[in-house]
């Protein structure tokens, strides 16, 4: 392996930078590993950026009326779609969610990376997949042997749902929350509202796509930042 093959595996992940900068990282710590043990006197990941943070495809209206006509309602897929689209959260926060921070049609999230909690409306879509889900735990995502999923093993499933969906690489669980915030965008949502339901530093990236698609989640109903 030289410089010139880890540049061409990188780029082939161009449409997913997160699995493409995973990549990277992987290969570098296996250089670094056989670099240690005398397999290798170089590194021929030297010299190969990573792509920038935040620059996955937000998912099309296409790509995702494509991933519902493959899973329908009452399918943990489907389920899992809608608490990342309706609730623009990472999957280290929707596996987390429970089905006790649901009422008043209303569910409470919380952001792990900020140490926020809000609670907001709850989108129709959510709501159809929730009524549709039987409950079997306290969470609402759980595998099939009834187990809450981790953060890594939520990722695996959803990546190859969605692959057996027929989407294209490009399309990966951060790009919904992207897309979350696209559509709360261009339906008149304030960049503060935007930010404080997907639990972003800042909103630059979320900008509006030609016609509005999902009404706007309204006015939070509570914030509370520690």
């Amino acid at each position: 392996m030289n410089h010139e093959h880890v540049r061409r595996l990188i780029a082939k992940r161009a449409d997913t930078p997160g699995a493409a900068n995973d990549l990277l990282k992987t290969i570098r710590i296996l250089m670094t590993f056989a670099i240690a043990t005398g397999w290798r006197t170089d590194d021929p990941t030297a010299g190969v950026t990573s792509f920038a943070p935040g620059a996955c495809h937000a998912w099309t209206d296409d790509e995702i009326e494509a991933f519902e006509a493959r899973w329908p309602q009452g399918t943990c897929e489907r389920t899992a779609f809608a608490l990342l689209l309706c609730t623009g959260q990472r999957r280290s926060d929707v596996v987390r969610m429970a089905w006790d921070d649901v009422a008043n049609g209303s569910i409470s999230l919380a952001h792990s990376k900020f140490s926020a909690t809000m609670s907001v409306p709850l989108h129709p879509d959510l709501q159809a997949a929730l009524a549709a889900w039987p409950r079997r735990g306290g969470r609402i995502l759980v595998t099939t042997f009834g187990k809450p999923f981790t953060p890594s093993g939520f990722g695996n499933f959803m990546a190859i749902k969605i692959a057996l969906a027929g989407l294209p690489d490009r399309c990966v669980t951060d790009g919904l929350r992207k897309a979350a915030a696209q559509r709360l965008a261009e339906v008149g949502c304030t960049a503060d509202e935007i930010t404080a339901i997907a639990g972003r530093r800042n909103v630059s990236k979320a900008s509006a796509r030609p016609k509005p698609a999902v009404p706007c989640l309204p006015a939070l109903t509570a914030i509370e930042s520690s």
